[in-house]
């Protein structure tokens, strides 16, 4: 007979709802209120529901008092993402503009993981050294139109070849623009031709990365 007030327990340790328990299990979140409320006293799935609440049909059912005898702990994030050929990329929590993005230290960066397969298919570079972030604004239209997803390849830092677009600070403002550097002036241009040319001294630049992909919004 299962125990409802342990599994109550462990889901509330997990921080799991009935819904995302029923989904991990493959029940429905009435079958899992049920087991709660102690109108259901045992399920077909036991072994599965021990499972997803790193525990064992034991514990759950009073058998033993300890949670963690002979239980298999649940896989980590690392374990799937290797399992499933995943890579992780920074995502970048900031929009760059035309000049009216703020970057300072609140900026927030998650790590997702991608198909790696996918990931070779846009660049060489390795993972650690990608980020993707939000365009913001009109100024590098039709090349990246507002909420456009850029992938920054962090590796490339120096502005060899000119006017490629290039993700940059310029003290607290973060541009996505094309850079062209003629000696101590580097122009900064943008796609939309109604955004004139603008200019700076190569010191006031901080280069993050090269937009080596735009990935628009199905």
């Amino acid at each position: 007979m299962l125990n409802a007030e342990r599994l109550r327990e462990r889901m509330e340790a997990l921080g799991l709802s009935q819904s995302e328990l029923g989904r991990r299990v493959g029940i429905s979140q009435t079958s899992v209120y049920k087991l709660l409320v102690g109108s259901a006293s045992g399920s077909k799935h036991l072994h599965v529901i021990a499972r997803a609440l790193g525990t064992t049909p034991a514990y759950l059912s009073d058998e033993t008092d300890d949670p963690s005898e002979g239980a298999v702990p649940p896989p980590t994030e690392r374990d799937i993402a290797e399992h499933l050929d995943l890579v992780p990329i920074a995502m970048v929590d900031m929009a760059y503009g035309m000049g009216a993005t703020f970057a300072d230290d609140r900026i927030g960066v998650e790590l997702v993981h991608f198909p790696k397969v996918w990931v070779d298919q846009l660049t060489h570079s390795a993972p650690a050294s990608l980020a993707w972030a939000r365009g913001k604004g009109d100024s590098m239209a039709p090349t990246i139109n507002d909420g456009d997803m850029v992938l920054i390849d962090r590796s490339e830092r120096r502005v060899e070849d000119q006017d490629l677009i290039w993700a940059f600070t310029i003290g607290d403002m973060a541009m996505i623009k094309r850079l062209r550097i003629r000696g101590d002036k580097v122009t900064i241009l943008s796609d939309n031709s109604e955004v004139p040319a603008d200019t700076a001294h190569p010191d006031e630049i901080n280069i993050i990365g090269r937009i080596t992909r735009v990935v628009k919004p199905v």
